[in-house]
C-alpha cells in the first residue's frame, strides 16, 4: 500500500504527464497532500480530464527521480486531485546526465519570428536556453530545434521558467533565461546523453 511518507510534500514541483500526452507538463505545483489524495495546480488548459491516467515524476535527492502512476479523480479548473495508481519507483539520475552549454536553439512559436539563442545546459528531459527580446510565461507551449554538433533534435516543449535580465553594456533587448521541459524519443535521448558525456569528457580532459 502506497504511503504517505513517499509522497511528494506540499509545494513539491513536479512533472506531470498524461498517458495520452507526448510532452510532459512541468509548471505543476502541490497544494495539498492527504493521506493517499494528492491535489495539484497547473495551467487550466493543461489540466487532464478526470479519469485520466497520469505519470508523476518529482525529485528523489541523489538517488534521481520518484515516478508515480496515478489516475485524476477530480478537476476543479487549474487544480485537479490525483488518486496513487501504484507504488512510487525510482529512476536512476544517471539516466538524466545534463551537462554542454552554447549550442545554437531555435526557438519557434506560432505567429512569432523564430529566435536564435543559446544552451546553457541540457539534458534529455530539459532544457536551460537564452534568448533576447522573448515574451514567454510558463506554460507557453513551443517548438525548440537543437544543434548539438551537426546533429538536429527537433521537439515540442513547455515552458516552466523565463526570467529576463536587461542587458546594460551595451544597452539591448532583454535577455531571458528560458527552462522548458519536453519529451525525447529514445533515439533523441541517446544522442543527448552521448553529447552529454562527450563534453564532460572533454572538459575533465581540458581541467
Amino acid at each position: 500500500m502506497t504511503t504517505t511518507t513517499v509522497l511528494p510534500e506540499t509545494g513539491t514541483r513536479v512533472e506531470l504527464t498524461a498517458s495520452a500526452a507526448t510532452e510532459p507538463v512541468g509548471c505543476v505545483r502541490v497544494v495539498q497532500a492527504e493521506g493517499s489524495v494528492l491535489t495539484l495546480a497547473l495551467p487550466q488548459a493543461l489540466a487532464p480530464r478526470a479519469g485520466a491516467f497520469v505519470t508523476l515524476r518529482w525529485a528523489a535527492g541523489a538517488r534521481g527521480r520518484f515516478v508515480l502512476p496515478a489516475v485524476v479523480v477530480a478537476v476543479n479548473e487549474n487544480r485537479i486531485e490525483l488518486q496513487p495508481a501504484g507504488e512510487p519507483t525510482i529512476e536512476q539520475l544517471r539516466r538524466y546526465v545534463r551537462g554542454g552549454g552554447g549550442e545554437q536553439v531555435l526557438l519557434r512559436r506560432p505567429g512569432e519570428m523564430d529566435t536564435l539563442g543559446w544552451i546553457r545546459d541540457i539534458s534529455e528531459h530539459s532544457v536551460r536556453a537564452h534568448f533576447s527580446g522573448v515574451q514567454l510565461a510558463p506554460g507557453d507551449e513551443v517548438g525548440l530545434l537543437i544543434d548539438l554538433d551537426g546533429e538536429i533534435i527537433e521537439v515540442r516543449a513547455t515552458a516552466v521558467k523565463a526570467a529576463g535580465l536587461p542587458q546594460r553594456v551595451p544597452p539591448g533587448p532583454m535577455s531571458v533565461e528560458v527552462v522548458a521541459v519536453f519529451s525525447a524519443d529514445e533515439p533523441q535521448a541517446k544522442l543527448i546523453r552521448r553529447y552529454v558525456m562527450r563534453q564532460q569528457l572533454l572538459s575533465r580532459m581540458h581541467a
